[in-house]
């Protein structure tokens, strides 16, 4: 996989994650642990996303 894909990939769970995050948080049954777990996952790709493009 090249890099380009591999980062479009990337961005792309990251948007699925951060409209995720979204929803959740809107309901109010959500369970807040599951919220920053989601929310700590999102970061794992953020940083990945950023030390990809660095380089």
């Amino acid at each position: 996989m090249s890099v380009t894909s591999h980062l479009a990939e990337l961005r792309k769970k990251h948007e699925h994650l951060s409209n995720e995050v979204e929803v959740a948080q809107r309901n109010p049954a959500t369970d807040g642990l599951q919220i920053a777990r989601m929310k700590k996952q999102k970061l794992a790709l953020k940083e990945e996303i950023t030390r990809l493009t660095a380089h």
